[in-house]
């Protein structure tokens, strides 16, 4: 499988480590969007798309992130989560991601020479 296009959307938020979002096209046939370029400690990295974990209000049904403790629609308290089984890390998950290692290294090496193409043109 091979990256036949990407595309990069540079953000410009001050004070954001989010740098850009990037779509990827492989085989000319499949798209994934909204992989996000992030500033982290260690330099740039590539965060697969993700979604919020949410539950449901059990008096109105509105779906809430995990991590809220009241109802964002009908403000009744939402039971406690246990904080061990959604720590931060845990209250996003990925929508599409790589299984093998060589693969992400690939999509971000990829990605992120784009990003880096994109930023000289600014």
């Amino acid at each position: 499988m091979q990256i036949t296009e990407t595309r990069i959307s540079l953000v410009g938020r001050p004070n954001s480590r989010l740098r850009a979002y990037a779509s990827v096209t492989f085989d000319d046939v499949f798209v994934v969007r909204d992989i996000r370029i992030i500033e982290g400690k260690n330099g740039l990295f590539v965060a697969m798309p993700s979604k919020k974990m949410q539950r449901d209000c059990p008096k109105c049904g509105f779906k809430n992130s995990v991590s809220n403790k009241f109802c964002g629609s009908c403000g009744n308290a939402l039971n406690p989560i246990d904080e061990q089984a959604f720590s931060p890390s845990q209250q996003h998950r990925d929508l599409a991601h790589p299984i093998k290692t060589e693969f992400r290294d690939y999509i971000q090496e990829k990605v992120l020479a784009e990003y880096k193409k994109e930023e000289e043109k600014k």
